[in-house]
């Protein structure tokens, strides 16, 4: 089954902020691999993430705090250590067909 998701209707605006935040978070390789992990694991802390990624904790919080800005992954408290994990919500919408269909050439 094929699904088909119209095309913005012509002469509606779309609102590009959204994209272009979580975009630039993603345009980094570090952090790229860093939601790899958080995929693989699904959850992991800063201890952790540190050594798996060979990176200073202060780096790792630099990386961290682009990915929370851009609502790409979320951070939970647990005891002293701060876990974090996806955001499925945001990553299925940029990962969605609608945003495809956003930049699909019109037919002719």
């Amino acid at each position: 089954m094929k699904f088909t998701i119209p095309l913005q209707p012509a002469g509606e605006t779309v609102d590009f902020s959204f994209y272009e935040k979580r975009f630039k978070a993603l345009a980094d390789e570090k952090r790229l691999h860093l939601l790899s992990i958080l995929c693989k694991e699904g959850s992991a802390c800063v201890c952790d993430l540190t050594e798996m990624l060979n990176l200073q904790q202060s780096k790792l919080s630099y990386h961290l705090k682009i990915l929370l800005d851009a609502d790409i992954i979320l951070k939970e408290k647990k005891g002293t250590w701060n876990y974090y994990r996806i955001n499925s919500e945001v990553i299925d919408h940029l990962l969605s067909e609608e945003l495809c269909c956003l930049f699909r050439p019109a037919s002719n």
